[in-house]
């Protein structure tokens, strides 16, 4: 039976999935502000958009030596086309927000990740 359900996991999964990984560090003075507005408000702006299947958002365990609280926010599409799509038709205004909200209050860092397989 779990032989099954793996083998029909892998028929419906579609091939070369991608994850759009943010990572910020938020200036504690902010920190709560800006976890409220990323829960609340831009994750479900960013999977509004249609170009997302879901979205993550994990602490990084580290102590940064600049201070603040690091997290890390992966969303899921199916193609590199799709992340394409967005970095063109949305990804602008959704980083002007931030930087209107929170100015000199994070440092963000994307990174874009090939999912090559899951087990």
């Amino acid at each position: 039976m779990l032989e099954q359900l793996s083998d029909s996991k892998k028929r419906l999964k579609p091939k070369n999935m991608y994850i759009y990984n943010v990572t910020t560090n938020i200036e504690e003075s902010a920190h709560d502000q800006w976890l409220k507005w990323m829960n609340e408000t831009h994750i479900p702006d960013v999977l509004a958009t249609g170009k997302f299947l879901s979205a993550k958002m994990c602490k990084v365990l580290v102590e940064e030596d600049m201070g603040g609280v690091t997290y890390s926010v992966q969303f899921t599409t199916v193609d590199k086309e799709t992340l394409l799509a967005y970095y063109k038709e949305d990804a602008p205004k959704l980083r002007n927000d931030a930087q209107q909200l929170f100015s000199n209050k994070f440092v963000s860092f994307r990174t874009e990740l090939e999912v090559i397989s899951e087990h």
